[in-house]
């Protein structure tokens, strides 16, 4: 008896997700797997007050699955780096809380989203933030260039997460922080979740189990400081079940590359 190892299509699965966020950017108040636009954001954590200072077209897209600026503790004169900034909500706030003298860079894969992200920066008088085509795993930055990376609901997307992190840990400076919100599993996913492109699409296939999620991150050279759960939840039938049968949770966290990293 021969066994077959099923392998998680790469090609379909960047098809896949461009072709979700596309939408996302395009058409936000369609159904998705996932909840979108500010009612999501403001259980998220996200204040009234903030969400009233960006554009509200970005907001319409946001598919973010917590809130982590808080722990981000973004100064003044800061260098950002977004990974997966989508439409640029987080991207836009992150902005205005290093004010003209910093700047952020938005960094995502799906043309609509940077063109929309882009639009609605000049727009809105954002001129120190910008949008880059990339893939997180190697976001078009120079090494140690900034002060804080953040990234939202993105990094489970991903099929080399250690390389994001580590990624991460390049880009910036020692003592820099990494803000994120991500989705994470109680216990490892079976093979037909993980191999299947339309569940990581949805944010279900390539979620980590979570002790595995912190551990490529402290393997990458950071020093967790907070780790705290989130109010989130899918809506599809589909994704509802698996994140019920496997444990699947939205956290999120800061942690600070080490000084000798």
């Amino acid at each position: 008896m021969t066994s077959t190892t099923r392998r998680l299509d790469i090609t379909e699965l960047e098809t896949r997700v461009k072709a979700m966020y596309e939408q996302v950017a395009l058409e936000p108040h369609q159904e998705f797997h996932f909840e979108t636009g500010r009612a999501l954001a403001e259980r998220l954590g996200y204040p009234a007050v903030d969400l009233d200072a960006v554009p509200a077209s970005a907001i319409e897209s946001f598919a973010g699955v917590g809130h982590f600026l808080d722990l981000a503790a973004i100064r003044p004169g800061e260098t950002v780096l977004d990974l997966g900034s989508g439409s640029g909500t987080d991207s836009f706030l992150a902005a205005l809380a290093t004010g003209p003298t910093g700047r952020v860079i938005g960094v995502d894969m799906t043309a609509a989203q940077r063109d929309k992200a882009s639009r609605l920066a000049a727009e809105a008088g954002l001129a120190n933030a910008e949008f880059r085509d990339g893939h997180i795993e190697n976001p078009p930055v120079a090494d140690e260039s900034v002060d804080c990376v953040i990234s939202n609901g993105v990094i489970n997307l991903s099929p080399d997460k250690p390389a994001v992190f580590a990624a991460a840990a390049r880009a910036l400076r020692p003592g820099g922080r990494l803000a994120i919100a991500d989705i994470v599993t109680a216990v490892p996913l079976p093979e037909g979740v993980t191999c299947d492109a339309s569940l990581w699409a949805a944010c279900i296939g390539g979620a980590a189990q979570r002790d595995d999620y912190l551990a490529a991150i402290r393997t990458a050279g950071f020093e967790i400081d907070t780790v705290r759960e989130n109010d989130y939840r899918f809506l599809s039938d589909q994704a509802a079940g698996a994140s019920a049968k496997f444990g699947v949770t939205s956290i999120s966290l800061v942690a600070r590359r080490a000084q000798d990293a």
